[in-house]
C-alpha cells in the first residue's frame, strides 16, 4: 500500500530513475531551466532535440551536460533534459545546434 505522489523508481541495478509525475514538485526547485519557444514545444513533446532556433531563455551559468527542467514560455513545466552546450556556448551556436 502507498500514498501519495511516485517520484521515481529504483532500477534493478540501484540506480533511481524520476518519473515524469514528479515534474510539477521538481519543477519548483530547480537550479538550472530551460524555456521553449511556443514553435519548439510540440518538437520537444514528440522526443526531439531542443535546438538553438527553439529555445526562448536558458539559466545564466547553467554547465554543459547539467540535468535541467524544461518549460513553455508561459512557465509550464514540460519535461527533463540535459544540456548539450553550456550557457556561454549557446551564445555562439548557430540556429541549428542542438542545445538540449
Amino acid at each position: 500500500m502507498a500514498m501519495g505522489t511516485c517520484f521515481g523508481k529504483f532500477t534493478r541495478s540501484g540506480k533511481f530513475r524520476l518519473t515524469i509525475t514528479c515534474l510539477e514538485f521538481l519543477a519548483q526547485y530547480a537550479k538550472y531551466k530551460v524555456w521553449l519557444k511556443p514553435s519548439a514545444e510540440m518538437s520537444y513533446l514528440y522526443g526531439n532535440h531542443i535546438v538553438k532556433a527553439g529555445l526562448g531563455r536558458i539559466t545564466e551559468n547553467t554547465p554543459q551536460y547539467q540535468g535541467v527542467v524544461v518549460f513553455s514560455m508561459s512557465d509550464i513545466p514540460l519535461g527533463f533534459g540535459v544540456t548539450a552546450k553550456s550557457t556561454q556556448e549557446c551564445r555562439k551556436l548557430e540556429p541549428t545546434a542542438i542545445v538540449a
